[in-house]
């Protein structure tokens, strides 16, 4: 072979590669390989809105897609569930104005209230936990785990046992306590700023105290508050209306769209650690601060609507996480996930038992129980604790 051949030659194969390169050629021999540059492209597609630039994860949509569904789907299956059944056509026709006047009642006025605060209540927690997670870079950070529930639930106690209040003034008395449980572990966690270890140690402490008082006020109760006041911390749907249901809407509508597009990018980065976020330009502790903020209030009145519904704050961000695949705090894939829990643990909870409803808190506990001592194995086995 001739060198201006073998030079043709090569000059051909080098330009061959290149193209193959940019192509993303199946060529094992290509500097990129194709597989990882199409997982690259399926993963991540930047949408630009306006000054907004929104990242679009194909897989992370698909899953949210997907859990939305099922708890659609579920709720529909619990507003058609009851001493009246419905079929679930019958209950989407009834939602779309065009039932029966007995099915209209029913649907509207006795089963879609405690259903839609079934899913606001799971959103709200979700949301609530993945804040908390993402915050202090813990699996176990969650309201349930940090004391603010704790929180609420002594506000709620306060007004039944000593004020001897109304369901009104129970949900307030747990807004209330819930917020000053939320400024009492932030104060007692500053020293020079907030950290992410620091709060969780402070949290579990207060959360400790928190129970002891809880129990010696229901020792103080009457046989009858004492019986409300315990319905109400494990966790209860029971004839919950609008009037649950409406406040927590109101402020996930006020919240979400301030946390996702006014401290979303914020969040993202310090979950890469104070100094690199800092060094980004993020407010570190002023982002934290309200954030924080924002975690408590959502937290306060989901239990102000539900009681302390248990571990939906904490298994619903993980599940979120392992079902999208996505870095990040995941917050609506993680209001989704808790929204179809709840939802899904108040039906399983009406009727696992023939004869008796067992309360939402119960089911979630045994639920997120499992999840949590599975967490713990997984945890230990990677030799993370």
């Amino acid at each position: 072979m001739s060198g201006t051949q073998h030079t043709a030659r090569s000059t051909e194969a080098r330009n061959t590669e290149a193209r193959n390169t940019e192509a993303g050629s199946t060529d094992p021999t290509s500097a990129t390989p194709p597989a990882t540059a199409a997982r690259t492209a399926v993963r991540l597609r930047t949408l630009r809105l306006g000054g907004l630039s929104v990242r679009l994860r194909p897989r992370a949509l698909l899953a949210v897609g997907l859990v939305l569904a099922a708890a659609l789907a579920l709720a529909v299956l619990a507003i058609g569930s009851g001493d009246y059944p419905i079929a679930p056509a019958e209950v989407v026709r009834t939602l779309l104005g065009d039932g029966a006047p007995a099915q209209d009642f029913i649907v509207h006025e006795l089963r879609l209230p405690r259903v839609a605060t079934a899913l606001l209540v799971g959103a709200g927690l979700a949301l609530s936990g993945a804040l908390f997670q993402s915050l202090v870079r813990n699996p176990l950070g969650s309201p349930d785990m940090l004391g603010f529930t704790q929180g609420a639930s002594t506000g709620a106690l306060v007004a039944i046992v000593l004020m001897g209040g109304s369901t009104f003034a129970l949900s307030v008395g747990a807004v209330v306590g819930g917020l000053l449980t939320g400024l009492l572990i932030y104060l007692l966690a500053w020293r020079g700023g907030v950290h992410g270890t620091r709060l969780v140690l402070i949290g579990i402490g207060v959360m400790a105290i928190l129970t002891g008082v809880n129990g010696y006020l229901l020792t103080r109760a009457e046989l009858v508050d004492a019986s409300r006041a315990m319905l109400w911390l494990t966790g209860s749907l029971d004839g919950r209306g609008w009037d649950q249901a409406g406040p927590l809407a109101l402020v996930l509508a006020v919240l979400l769209p301030a946390v996702l597009f006014g401290a979303g990018r914020a969040l993202r980065l310090l979950e890469m650690g104070d100094e690199a976020a800092y060094a980004l330009g993020v407010r570190v502790q002023g982002v934290r601060l309200l954030l924080t903020g924002a975690a408590v209030v959502v937290a306060a009145f989901a239990a102000a609507a539900a009681g302390p519904v248990s571990f939906v704050a904490l298994t619903a961000p993980q599940l979120a996480r392992r079902l999208s695949r996505a870095p990040g705090p995941n917050l609506t894939g993680s209001m989704a996930v808790g929204a179809a829990l709840t939802v899904g643990a108040d039906l399983l909870g009406q009727h696992l038992i023939d004869g008796r409803q067992l309360p939402v808190g119960v089911v979630t506990g045994v639920l997120g129980g499992g999840y949590l001592v599975w967490l713990m194995a997984t945890e230990r086995k990677a030799g993370r604790i």
